[in-house]
């Protein structure tokens, strides 16, 4: 009940955020003889302005705003509202030239006034900014680069949104107006400021130190990491945090990651599992103990200790086991015997990460482990193919309905997998699936 509540206090803060550039709108004075059409654009522009605002704060990764929700859906959702805002905005000029086809003039820079210019610059970054975001892959942007141009591009957007406004004269012309627009474009400065100064400063004032790069079957690495004059910090199993490795955290060349380790580890150590999947992840073999590094952490509610049970179930597909493997080992550290499941699907047997690990966690923990191979070798006998429905039923206990399942994997399975629990009667609530692809 507390993260209900906590939830919906956070949800009326995003809409009145969202809002307060609308509601500025609504008192004063307004341009005489609008009508219907020219009122709704100038709304559907501040709404717009204002998402393409709180935009900032949804990736500001405030701890206390994300943690009912758990950050990877915030970063899904401030995907999903970009593109919301774009079409909102997109919908100001067009809906005012359906209302006045004359004011085409003002769209093209070199005729219109400054703050119209401005407004079809923003509008033009918006598009780009957009299109580099759910293309990134198909157009081979790297991730680096994209993030320092999705800032800039972002940044540039709302800035030229604002002059925008401040051109158009009507809306922020009397004094009161003119200090709430200054108060929400300095909000908007603040966070801004906080996220790309302040926090990269606190992250550097607190290194880690490489300690071992271990490897792993499946071309994955464990990366050891210990904090370096300070304490560190504590997290909950299956959580995950930001890494910068041979950069300053000012550097916007940071990384997720979920720690592989039990939080019970002394010293303040972190493990990260890291497969090699890009280019990035294929320079971790090359990481030296020694070298520093920064983490940002700890983030996610993908965690066994916010969903307490009599049994638990994860079902893993190839690095997914990652996180599932922290929570595994802080159950066998705290000496668990619940009844615990894991369903585990690798394409080849001798390449399954963690393999002998998990064979030494059944010795501490009420496991049983059923892995699903795609390519199994000739005498094999265990499953074969995908996780599927037949699978599931052959394997999920008789009290399914009353334990947790945490689902860890690529998206498509992760899919399958809430779509096939469901008809098999476990409830939504009872399922917990995490997403791997942030950006």
């Amino acid at each position: 009940m507390r993260q209900v509540l906590a939830g919906t206090f956070w949800i009326v803060v995003y809409l009145a955020l969202v809002l307060a550039p609308l509601f500025v709108l609504l008192f004063g004075p307004t341009p005489p003889g609008a009508g219907f059409g020219w009122d709704l654009s100038m709304a559907l522009g501040f709404a717009g302005l204002g998402m393409m605002g709180v935009q900032f704060m949804l990736t500001a990764r405030f701890r206390r705003a994300t943690a009912p929700y758990g950050i990877d859906v915030i970063y899904y959702f401030h995907r999903y509202l970009g593109v919301i805002a774009l079409v909102v905005v997109v919908a100001h000029p067009a809906l005012l030239w359906v209302v006045n086809p004359a004011i085409g003039v003002f769209f093209n820079p070199i005729r219109a006034p400054w703050h119209m210019s401005a407004g079809v610059f923003s509008l033009a970054a918006l598009v780009v900014l957009a299109v580099t975001s759910l293309w990134r892959q198909q157009l081979h942007i790297h991730y680096e680069g994209w993030r320092v141009g999705h800032s800039l591009l972002a940044v540039g957007a709302v800035a030229l949104a604002l002059l925008h406004v401040e051109g158009a004269g009507y809306y922020v012309s009397s004094p009161w107006k003119r200090v709430l627009w200054s108060g929400i474009a300095v909000s908007w400065i603040a966070v801004l400021g906080y996220v790309r100064l302040v926090r990269p400063w606190r992250l550097l004032r607190a290194p880690y130190r490489v300690v071992e790069v271990v490897p792993e079957r499946g071309d994955a690495w464990t990366l050891v990491v210990e904090p370096l004059g300070h304490q560190g910090f504590s997290f909950q199993p299956g959580q995950f945090a930001w890494l910068t490795l041979r950069s300053s955290p000012f550097a916007m060349k940071e990384h997720p990651f979920s720690f592989s380790s039990s939080p019970a580890r002394a010293g303040g150590r972190l493990q990260f599992t890291i497969k090699e999947l890009g280019d990035f992840t294929r320079t971790i073999k090359d990481v030296r103990p020694g070298e520093i590094a920064y983490v940002d952490g700890p983030y996610g509610a993908f965690t066994i200790d916010r969903h307490p049970a009599p049994g638990y179930v994860f079902i893993a597909g190839g690095i997914g086991i990652a996180p599932i493997m922290s929570m595994l080992r802080a159950l066998a550290d705290r000496g668990d015997r619940r009844p615990l499941l894991l369903l585990y699907a690798y394409r080849r047997w001798e390449r399954l990460t963690f393999r002998e690990a998990i064979d030494g966690l059944t010795a501490r923990l009420d496991l049983r482990v059923v892995y699903v191979l795609g390519e199994p070798p000739e005498d094999w006998r265990g499953e074969r193919g995908w996780i599927t429905r037949d699978v599931l039923e052959r394997h999920l206990p008789d009290n399914r309905i009353q334990g947790r399942y945490f689902v860890c994997g690529p998206e498509a399975m992760t899919q399958a997998m809430e779509r096939l629990l469901y008809e098999l009667g476990v409830p939504i609530r009872r399922l917990h699936s995490e997403l791997f692809d942030l950006v």
